[in-house]
């Protein structure tokens, strides 16, 4: 029985060691949300996510949910908040082989969000609602006023910035690429 918990511990040491290498995340902020404990950026959660193939919404999926949902977008706590007041809501994601999360922002003038690159085949749409935002993608800006779609892929980084006088809304999809496992 010693002989096993030793194994486990190797086992799960060198598991916690590889995910931290991989998605560049502290050893003691893995092991404090192991233990239910911490407050994990929304660049950590990519981060892990991106590490381990998934999308973000996977590492926030609870039960199972009814066919049909109606939800409040007030009711979904944001994952990143801004100094100056901005916000980004994970809305949903479709439950498919190649997932789509759906994603509400607000961006106030100049706050902006600095994004790592996310895996190959990642592409990323945004559509501005209200306002205008400047989207940087691998060093070039590019202005995104309100009824603009630009889309990108996020495979290399990316920062979405709120330009003009007013507050920037826009909703935000990320195209996964399919599990290899979902289409076996």
């Amino acid at each position: 029985m010693a002989d096993t918990a030793m194994v486990l511990r190797t086992i799960a040491r060198n598991v916690r060691a590889e995910l931290s290498r991989r998605a560049q995340v502290s050893k003691g902020t893995l092991v404090a949300l192991e233990n239910m404990q911490g407050n994990p950026s929304l660049a950590t959660l990519v981060r892990l996510a991106d590490a381990l193939g998934l999308a973000v919404s996977a590492l926030l999926r609870g039960a199972p949910q009814e066919p049909v949902r109606v939800i409040s977008a007030e009711a979904v706590p944001p994952l990143w908040t801004g100094a100056r007041g901005g916000e980004a809501r994970l809305l949903l994601t479709t439950p498919t082989p190649a997932p789509v999360e759906v994603w509400r922002w607000r961006l106030r003038p100049d706050e902006e969000y600095p994004s790592q690159a996310h895996q190959a085949g990642v592409v990323e749409t945004v559509s501005v609602t209200a306002g205008c935002m400047t989207l940087i993608v691998g060093g070039g800006e590019h202005t995104v006023r309100a009824g603009q779609i630009a889309v990108f892929h996020g495979d290399t980084p990316h920062s979405y910035r709120g330009a003009g006088t007013g507050t920037c809304s826009l909703i935000m999809t990320v195209h996964l690429p399919a599990d290899p496992a979902s289409l076996a």
